[in-house]
């Protein structure tokens, strides 16, 4: 797995699609943690694939309060919302 520093937008370029859904679940955890309230995910344009699983996971996710499309840039915008409790 990747080591991925937190910051306002994470790109999935560099991951493989098996990996999609467990990296953006812990991207939103850490930014939630960090105080992130809004966070870019970009996951390309291309045929959909990874927008779809990113689409489906943050429709489900309790700390998304909203996204959208960032204007066909591939890439979406997530407004969060709520704390978690950092273990660490």
């Amino acid at each position: 797995m990747h080591e991925v520093p937190i910051e306002d937008s994470i790109d999935l370029h560099t991951f493989h699609p098996s990996e999609i859904a467990l990296v953006v679940e812990e991207y939103l955890y850490q930014a939630v943690v960090k105080g992130f309230r809004e966070v870019r995910i970009i996951h390309g344009r291309g045929i959909g694939v990874q927008r779809e699983i990113v689409r489906s996971l943050l429709g489900k996710h309790p700390n998304v309060q909203s996204f959208q499309d960032a204007n066909d840039r591939g890439s979406t915008t997530v407004w969060l919302v709520g704390n978690v409790q950092d273990d660490s």
